[in-house]
């Protein structure tokens, strides 16, 4: 079965609000190259936004919008991922759509970061996915750069070892430190190429070794622990109606 056919078999049967243009941007991605797996999880978010979209949502969905969907959804999930995914897909779809409201505000390092998306998507031939996860970790390190009054042509090694510290410790896991030392890796080799900061920055950020697996969660979700010892009974014996105390036989 084809990427496209992938994508077709997940609108079958659906009547859920914005079917064509959640259709439309799965057949998108499976030409992209999307796994049949990715292309589930992105058709599920979907569905979930959709139905918390108003009817008007043509008109423009910004992020405040959005965060509020993504909250609802971690409430429901009880997973902070959860939130996550929703925007980290909804997001990508609204901007196919044309239906995204970019914040009012723009930070100064905007135009660099919108010629640095150009050149991925249209000279490097990045897929959508890659585009969108590696503008989104550039700009939360651009304006962190704005925040700390750090400029790109006055940066140091010291200062992206500052950034993962200040925003990695004790929060992201070693997928996301390595996702995002080479989106940053990426960004820092381009600018450098355009006289905008110093090429020993790119050089010098090492990008963690990753194991198979290792994207596997440590653990169950608490939610998930709680819902099975509530399924397991296993204070009652099995053929017997009666419920004993916890840790007690039934002995003659």
């Amino acid at each position: 079965m084809d990427q496209t056919t992938s994508s077709d078999h997940l609108t079958h049967g659906d009547d859920a609000p914005f079917t064509d243009e959640r259709y439309r941007y799965l057949r998108h991605c499976a030409e992209a190259g999307a796994t049949a797996a990715s292309l589930t999880l992105k058709r599920n978010e979907l569905l979930w936004i959709a139905v918390r979209l108003g009817p008007d949502a043509s008109a423009g969905i910004d992020i405040e919008a959005l965060q509020r969907i993504a909250t609802e959804r971690q409430r429901q999930n009880g997973a902070i991922t959860a939130a996550r995914r929703v925007v980290d897909i909804g997001r990508p779809w609204l901007r196919f759509l044309g239906w995204w409201r970019e914040p009012a505000v723009v930070f100064p390092h905007q135009r660099q970061l919108d010629q640095y998306v150009t050149w991925m998507r249209d000279e490097r031939g990045f897929t959508a996915s890659t585009v969108e996860q590696w503008s989104r970790i550039t700009g939360r390190f651009l304006r962190w750069c704005d925040k700390t009054n750090r400029q790109l042509r006055d940066l140091q090694p010291e200062d992206v070892d500052a950034y993962f510290v200040a925003h990695a410790t004790g929060r992201w896991s070693r997928v996301a430190v390595a996702n995002t030392a080479s989106a940053l890796r990426g960004f820092l080799r381009y600018a450098a190429k355009r006289g905008m900061c110093t090429d020993r920055i790119a050089a010098s950020i090492c990008r963690p070794r990753l194991y198979r697996q290792e994207s596997l969660p440590y653990a169950p979700d608490w939610f998930d622990v709680q819902r099975m010892l509530a399924d397991a009974e296993t204070d009652i014996h099995a053929g017997s109606k009666t419920r004993q105390p916890f840790g007690c036989s039934i002995t003659k």
